[in-house]
């Protein structure tokens, strides 16, 4: 299931901070693809991610980082991270894996962002924003607090946006493929629904594995998730309930 279009509120998709956020993290992604920066990219990487053992135990670990360099697998020492460590909870959400993992994060935001962000205003809504991101940073590493595996990448914030829109629009329109790539429009409360409980049933999975690999951190998604609902009901009881938008 794939989203590409939402029902939008009246006045268009101005939403000048998802658009800023989409801008920051494309500039970040492509600044570390160069080939001058091929030799630096994966210690930078491990440097400003988020390790959960570097938060929990208020260290940096610079240690030898593995390496592909001209086709040759060498180690190099992580680049150093921000002072203080915890800064790490801010820059890995700017950072990601791969291509694929950069689009589809900014793919969800620009089509649930700018919604949220014309009901919230701007700047609650960037304060929102990294503010899901970090909780969902420490859902993850609750789950494994002495992992060294570094967590980057926009998902949980943008969980928390999804949150967001399902507590303020719940029945505005989201057009999906899904079943022979066929597309048709669903309930937010559908779509994003569906994928909610697929990141519960995998985020409890993780909780009861051992193993500390990379992977997808869905407890991440699960607290940003959750942190989004929670504001998007909030801000809707105190009577900024959802307007219902023209399609877009």
């Amino acid at each position: 299931m794939f989203p590409l279009g939402d029902q939008n509120e009246p006045g268009g998709r101005r939403a000048p901070i998802t658009l800023l956020i989409i801008v920051i993290n494309i500039l970040v992604f492509v600044l570390l693809q160069l080939p001058e920066s091929s030799q630096d990219r994966q210690p930078f990487t491990y440097g400003f991610s988020t390790i959960p053992y570097e938060i929990t135990h208020d260290v940096d670990l610079v240690k030898p980082v593995a390496a592909t360099i001209d086709g040759q697998r060498v180690l190099i020492d992580e680049a150093p991270g921000p002072k203080p460590i915890q800064l790490t909870l801010l820059t890995s959400m700017f950072m990601h894996a791969g291509w694929l993992h950069i689009l589809g994060n900014m793919w969800f935001l620009w089509i649930f962002g700018d919604n949220v962000e014309r009901r919230f205003g701007s700047l609650f809504y960037l304060l929102f924003y990294l503010g899901a991101g970090i909780v969902a940073s420490f859902a993850q590493i609750w789950a494994a607090p002495n992992s060294v595996v570094p967590n980057l990448g926009a998902s949980g914030a943008i969980a928390g946006v999804l949150g967001a829109y399902l507590a303020m629009f719940p029945t505005n329109r989201v057009t999906i493929v899904a079943f022979r790539f066929i597309p048709f429009p669903v309930p937010a409360i559908v779509a994003i629904g569906i994928w909610a409980v697929l990141q519960f049933i995998s985020g409890f999975g993780q909780i009861a594995a051992t193993d500390q690999g990379g992977g997808v951190a869905y407890l991440a998604h699960v607290g940003g998730f959750i942190t989004g609902l929670i504001v998007g009901l909030l801000f809707r009881a105190r009577g900024s309930g959802p307007r219902y938008g023209y399609a877009g």
